[in-house]
């Protein structure tokens, strides 16, 4: 069976700061935006709570909230099809995601 990509994390204790800011450091790979890979990867890894924290780094570096991957779609466009994912989502908008 598949695993379903709208499921919640709920596993594990919270991470650390230094666990979480290893995310904005994943290289992407050729013809994807650098700033989407590292919030994909986010949003595929963490729990929401986490993820939240997450996005305040990636901010505080500057990146792109609406970076988008190869197909023109952006992180909150595909987390908004997860069905249980409105945690994630509302972290994105509270960033100015569009």
């Amino acid at each position: 069976m598949a695993e379903r990509k709208d499921k919640q994390k709920v596993i594990g204790e919270p991470m650390t700061d230094e666990q979480i800011k290893v995310f904005l450091d994943f290289p992407a790979e050729d013809g994807v935006d650098a700033d989407f890979h590292v919030l994909e990867k986010a949003y595929r890894a963490l729990r929401a709570e986490d993820f939240a924290r997450f996005v305040a780094f990636f901010q505080d570096q500057g990146r792109n909230i609406d970076a988008c991957d190869p197909k023109g779609r952006t992180m909150l466009s595909i987390i908004e099809q997860h069905g249980r994912s409105e945690n994630y989502a509302r972290a994105l908008r509270e960033a100015g995601a569009r």
